[in-house]
């Protein structure tokens, strides 16, 4: 029987359900050949040759398959139809070429939804690779990897602390960071709004607005002080209004389109509070058990049987009256729209979310979502009535308007309402029976019951002007009938995962599938945080941002970025040749790596310093220099590197004056400043800012004491609430809990470098809580110690995890550390990132911390041949390669005898 293959073993095992006894389903577990993470896998001086290679977690499902087909060499590819998928068949069909027979059939198939009736119907439609498609796919593999592994060295080397760059992810940093300078830059601008509450001869109550003041209409910022705003108000106060005109318009909205991919990440942010990767993940399930369509695409149109099933639905469940007489046809206007598949949609319409029954509750409120959407995009029209009451004085001095709306048929409405990212105003409550000519009599009561209940969220009310009662932001006239209102612009909100996606949707860059890996790797990296679902950029991403900005700035334009798009595109439909698209970009690209070669680190900190300045040294409060050192007076604040690594704001009359401060404090808050909390044994003691947070000192430097006695303040303690007591007790440190036992020898508690401690001689064991340091007995210390001794023994401790051999030999292990768990390949020792567990780490997760511990000590990659690389990627020496390995074993062991005889073992020393 033919061997059908596709991604996972969730779907194979769906689809061999609906296929039968005839075929035989296997799974790729995705991907099975990848770009090895080092240097030499794109040549650009080969025509961009790539080197393949199979994961070794694949080669076993490789192997499953060859087996299949001994016994039929018919081979059928059904991954994904997308370009991602054409890709992964495509490798497959690469690395499965020499098993099969002369003579086997390959065909490739492709469904949008994992039904019966959709596989089935594919089976019938078999066609070859669409060889276009992976060329795009090609293209776009080597033009990450000639970015990433030539543009983070850069990094690295000129930017201490740096991490990675990407084609995409940079372009991604950049709006974030750009939109935090857009805030910061932001000078807020007070106007104010005046209303008033009216009645009709019968009664009923209404607020209007002031709209025209002195026979003039009223602008935006027309008043703009409370003075103007009080004057207002008693003009207003002081005239009789009458109503001199009522119109009523009907009005309707229209449904929103079913879900592309980027809407439902938006959607499932706005309502579910789902980051775009949970989203995709989520989706992901609902695929595979065949519940939607493929949820990686950017085409909203639906196919015409899905139309009919929609409409179906909505007869039965709701009636005529909420079906259009036709059913409703959507065209995607996103940039760049390329995927031939059709909207997010359920694969069942009848299949409502209280009929089905989905054991995790994210996937149950996911497709709740996409139902209720799908179903909504063709209903009928929601039918509105929105009114307008014109109202005048008789001098015509003062104006006012009311606006209300009444729903006369919720249409989808009923089903669905899309979210919104920022407050867009609403259209108005129901007004009462208003007619023209009637009287507008003002009501006197408190105005605190409509606007100043809360403290306004806008800014501060000024003082009110003599004999007026206020509110926060609110003045009002004696008898309470109208009030004026203080309104501050905002600044541009910050970006959240969804709104960031519409923005990279919108300038065309990225693509479906690829949003949610973007948006999470520049987390993972630490350049950006999530607070309060708001992307905030760290120091770290605003460096680097700045850094590509300065020297590669056509490289994170975001229309360079869109155009590169638009040629991956014109790829995909077969009209330019992928290799030269590679050659003109670079052509460029590599003249622009060889520019920062002369780069001396010096000047980079100084062209970041200078463009980063307004964040860097924001305006002080007395009007004073803000470069100007707090400490001495005397010199420059500017920008330096730690030799571990990062960047800090340091004086420039060092080393006669040594005030560091970190480049910024979290959620925006001063850095923690110089103070005095009092004094000890006659030594002041103080706190104060370095480029590691804030620490405590006692005394102050001297020439007779250049480094005075110090501990840094733990993590969880909170700066601003330092004061001597709990100075003195981190200045103690470490702190004698008393002999052992058994030896006699002292127990020591402290603070490291790597956190709370217990120390007996030589040995150290964690504490899980810094206060313990400070309370930990004898019987508790002697339990942490024997429990860290037990775990300690062997000679050799077993790995966590094996991840298979190194592309240069040798197997990669997941080990168990004293400071936590990681990644072991021969002499290189790479931590693992805190957001990735030891469970969960993937081969190419590990090749990537490998390759880049590996760039920063070149000297422990023993089994890498030594390279230099220059900016256009070529070797320029392979002489290590050729070296016996023998001989070099043997030189570095007496190479290490020779040293360990002449050098005295130094005593450890604890931070």
């Amino acid at each position: 029987m033919p061997v059908v293959v596709v991604e996972s073993p969730a779907k194979a095992k769906t689809i061999e359900k609906y296929l039968g006894g005839d075929y035989r389903v296997l799974a790729s577990f995705g991907h099975v050949r990848d770009l090895p993470p080092k240097d030499g896998s794109v040549d650009p001086d080969d025509d961009f040759a790539m080197k393949w290679e199979v994961a070794s977690d694949s080669k076993k499902h490789l192997k499953a398959i060859r087996d299949a087909l001994k016994d039929d060499p018919n081979l059928i590819l059904a991954t994904d139809p997308d370009r991602e998928g054409e890709a992964i068949s495509w490798h497959l069909l690469e690395a499965l070429a020499p098993a099969l027979k002369k003579g086997s059939e390959v065909n490739r198939v492709t469904f949008n939804a994992i039904t019966k009736s959709a596989v089935s119907e594919a089976m019938k439609q078999p066609r070859k690779i669409d060889q276009a498609l992976v060329d795009a796919y090609l293209a776009r593999r080597a033009l990450d990897y000639l970015v990433g592994f030539n543009l983070s060295p850069v990094l690295w080397r000129k930017l201490p602390g740096a991490k990675s760059a990407g084609r995409v992810q940079s372009v991604c940093l950049r709006l974030i960071v750009d939109r935090e300078m857009e805030i910061e830059a932001f000078k807020a601008r007070e106007y104010w709004s005046v209303h008033a509450r009216l009645a009709t001869p019968g009664g009923d109550e209404y607020d209007a607005q002031l709209v025209s003041l002195a026979g003039a209409k009223l602008e935006r910022f027309d008043l703009p002080t409370a003075e103007k705003a009080a004057m207002a108000v008693s003009a207003l106060s002081s005239r009789d209004l009458r109503v001199t005109g009522v119109t009523a318009k009907p009005a309707s909205r229209n449904p929103w389109p079913p879900f592309m991919t980027s809407t439902l990440q938006q959607e499932a942010s706005r309502k579910l509070g789902m980051g775009a990767k949970a989203c995709m993940s989520t989706a992901q399930r609902l695929y595979e058990a065949g519940l939607i369509t493929y949820m990686r695409t950017d085409g909203i149109d639906m196919a015409p049987e899905a139309v009919m099933a929609a409409r179906d639905t909505i007869r039965a469940k709701f009636g005529d009256s909420y079906l259009p007489k036709s059913p409703r046809i959507y065209k995607n206007k996103a940039k760049n729209a390329q995927e031939a598949h059709e909207c997010i949609r359920p694969t069942d319409m009848m299949q409502s979310p209280d009929r089905l029954k989905l054991g995790a509750e994210d996937q149950r409120k996911l497709y709740d979502l996409i139902w209720k959407r799908t179903i909504a995009s063709q209903m009928e029209a929601a039918r509105m009535e929105r009114t307008t009451v014109e109202i005048e004085s008789p001098d015509r001095q003062v104006g006012l308007r009311a606006t209300g709306q009444v729903m006369l048929f919720d249409g989808f409405l009923r089903v669905y309402d899309q979210g919104r990212d920022d407050d867009e105003g609403e259209d108005g409550a129901r007004l009462p029976a208003i007619r023209e000519g009637e009287a507008a009599t003002p009501v006197a009561h408190a105005f605190e019951a409509e606007f100043g209940k809360a403290r306004d969220k806008d800014g501060e009310a000024p003082a009110a002007p003599t004999g007026q009662r206020a509110a926060p932001g609110l003045l009002m006239n004696d008898a309470a009938s109208a009030a004026a209102r203080q309104h501050f612009t905002q600044p541009p909100p910050r970006y959240t995962e969804a709104t960031l996606v519409k923005r990279m949707e919108e300038l065309g860059i990225g693509r479906p599938s690829t949003y949610a890996s973007i948006v999470t790797t520049i987390q993972d990296r630490e350049y950006v945080r999530k607070d309060r679902n708001r992307l905030i950029p760290e120091d770290k991403g605003r460096l680097v941002t700045t850094f590509l900005v300065k020297y590669f700035p056509r490289y994170v334009s975001y229309d360079f970025t869109a155009d590169l798009e638009n040629e991956l595109d014109e790829i995909s439909a077969g009209d330019l040749i992928w290799r030269d698209v590679l050659g003109r970009f670079w052509k460029d690209f590599s003249k622009a790596l060889e520019g920062t070669s002369e780069l001396r680190i010096s000047e980079v900190l100084d062209a970041i310093d200078e463009a980063l300045a307004p964040h860097l040294y924001p305006p002080r409060a007395d009007g004073g220099d803000p470069r100007e050192c707090p400490l001495c007076g005397k010199g420059r604040l500017n920008l330096k590197t730690a030799r571990s690594g990062g960047a800090f704001i340091g004086c420039s009359n060092y080393p006669e004056c040594r005030y560091t401060r970190p480049l910024s404090a979290p959620d925006g808050e001063e850095p923690v400043g110089d103070r005095v909390l009092g004094h000890d044994a006659g030594d002041q003691i103080s706190l104060k800012s370095g480029r590691f947070g804030p620490y405590v000192q006692r005394g102050e430097a001297t020439e007779d004491v250049p480094k005075p006695p110090r501990a840094s303040v733990p993590k969880g303690w909170d700066p601003a609430a330092m004061d001597l007591d709990k100075a003195l007790q981190l200045l103690s440190l470490p702190r004698p809990v008393g002999p052992h036992p058994e030896d006699g020898v002292m127990i020591e508690a402290g603070i490291g470098r790597y956190g709370p401690y217990v120390k007996h001689d030589r040995k150290y064991a964690n504490l899980s809580d810094v206060d313990e340091v400070f309370t930990i007995g004898m019987n508790r210390a002697v339990e942490v110690l024997a429990a860290k001794q037990t775990r300690g023994r062997g000679a050799t401790a077993a790995p966590l995890k094996e991840l298979g051999d190194h592309p240069d030999g040798g197997a990669i292990q997941v080990m168990n550390g004293r400071y936590g768990p990681y990644v072991k390949w021969d002499k290189i020792n790479a931590t693992l990132p805190r957001d990735v567990s030891a469970d969960e780490i993937t081969r190419e997760q590990a090749l990537e911390l490998i390759a880049a511990k590996a760039a920063k000590s070149p000297k422990k990659a023993a089994r890498k041949p030594a390279a230099s690389k220059t900016a256009t990627g070529k070797t320029a020496s392979k002489t290590a390669a050729k070296k016996p390995a023998a001989k070099k074993t043997t030189a570095r062991k007496t190479t290490a005898a020779k040293t360990a005889a002449k050098k005295p073992a130094a005593k450890k020393k604890v931070e």
